[in-house]
This record gives C-alpha cells, structure tokens and sequence, in this order.
C-alpha cells in the first residue's frame, strides 16, 4: 500500500516524486542511464514496493513519446533477439516479488540499485570492449533484466550492456531502447495491476498530475543529449545512484 492518502502527502515526497517525474523524461529523451536515479527517487518518496507501479504509467508517458521521436532508428533485430527473454525474465520477476514483504523487498531493490552500479562501472572501466555474440549471453542478460525491470523497474543497466556489445550508434541505441521499453513496461502493467495491485485508479490520478514535469524533463533532455559530456555525466550518476540505494538500504 502507498501512504494511506496522496492528499497528506509530505513535501519531501512531494519534492522526490517530482524530481522523479522531471529525471523519466529526461532519461526518455535519451540519456540513457540516469532512469535509476528517477527510480529511487520514487521510493525514497513512497514504499518501495508501491513505487513500482507508481513508475510504470510514467515510464510509458515518456515511452510514447521516445518511439514517436526516434522511431526511423530503430534496430527490431536486436529486439527481436533480446525481448522474449525479457519477457520471460518479467513472469519470474512477478513470482519472487508478488509475496516479498516490504523490508525485504527494499533491501532487494537497494542491493539490485548498488548491483547496477558496479556493472555500469565496471563496463566503464573495462580495456576491452569486446562482449559475447552467443545466444546465451542475450539470454541471460535478458532474464536479469526481465526479472530486475519487474521487481524494481531497473533493466537499465543490463538492457545497456546488451545494446553497447552490438555496437549501435547513439541513435540507433536510443530508438531500439525506446521500443523495447515501451513494449516490455506494456507487458507489465496487468502484473502491477492486477497481481502486485500497486496500479490504481488513485495511482493513476497521481501520475497524471507529474505528467507536465515528465514533458518538461523531455524537453530539457533533447538539449542535452547534443551538449552533455558523457565522461562526466556517467561518474555523476554513478555516485548519486549509489548515494541513493545507500539511504533506501537504511531509511
């Protein structure tokens, strides 16, 4: 359950909710990686659990409309080789997490959030870049982020690794990305609405009202994805991502 009403929200919650809006649509826009922060911003503001679904609706706002404006990118080769394995991942992802109790589940997603940042750096940090081509390295990167992007909305980091060893250009990575979540956070939503129950009508009516900060962070983030440097973008997030599962871990 979330607080027992949005009209008694504090303005803390507020402050992150809305911070969390403004991050999706700047992560849609295109800069990839920075969705984990929006993410833990959401459940620092509200259980961790209930975020969840709190998130998807909001993510599939911003989906819409990174399909719509990349779309002539897109690679459906890649997604056709990483989807189905996605979606299996979202089925076992739903079966560990329906029953978890919330100081499990925060530890979970804390832990998975800290996880994603050492894959993310040590990608960075890694000489060569050379990744697997094998079926099973599709497939297992495919399961994590099934399972990840339905217990805490983080298939991210995986998604990112498995779209970078197939060496697509920016572009490219983006509107291949943008499908791929549109589809797969689709394929999510009877599980959050009608297994977990984090989707409601009174959810519902929340996120529409962080749907304007979610377009303005959409239009803040096509600026950016032409000026931003991406060395320093990268270690920034990194550290506020980890800052961040750090104080869910203990909050």
């Amino acid at each position: 359950m979330l607080q027992s009403s949005f009209l008694d929200i504090s303005l803390t919650s507020w402050l992150f909710a809305l911070s969390a809006a403004f991050i999706i649509g700047i992560s849609k826009s295109g800069i990839k990686g920075v969705a984990i922060v929006s993410v833990t911003f959401m459940a620092l503001a509200f259980e961790t659990k209930a975020s969840t679904g709190l998130v998807v609706p909001l993510f599939i706002v911003g989906d819409i409309f990174a399909v719509i404006y990349y779309n002539r990118h897109t690679q459906w080769k890649y997604i056709v080789r990483f989807l189905p394995w996605m979606i299996v991942g979202v089925v076992i992802g739903n079966y560990i997490g329906k029953d978890l109790n919330e100081t499990t589940f925060k530890v979970g997603m804390a832990l998975v959030i800290l996880g994603s940042v050492i894959i993310m750096y040590w990608w960075d940090r890694r000489k060569s870049k050379t990744v697997p081509s094998h079926w099973a390295f599709a497939g297992s990167i495919g399961l994590l982020a099934g399972v990840t992007t339905m217990i805490g909305n983080l298939a991210g980091s995986f998604a990112n690794i498995f779209f970078l060893a197939m060496r697509l250009p920016k572009n490219e990575f983006i509107g291949t990305a943008a499908w791929l979540f549109f589809i797969i956070n689709m394929f999510k939503l009877p599980f959050h609405i009608w297994s977990w129950g984090t989707i409601t009508v009174e959810t519902l009516f929340f996120d529409l009202k962080l749907v304007p900060v979610i377009m303005l962070g959409l239009f803040v983030g096509v600026r950016l994805v032409k000026i931003i440097k991406d060395d320093f973008y990268r270690k920034m997030i990194l550290v506020l991502t980890a800052l961040a599962a750090v104080i869910i871990l203990f909050r």
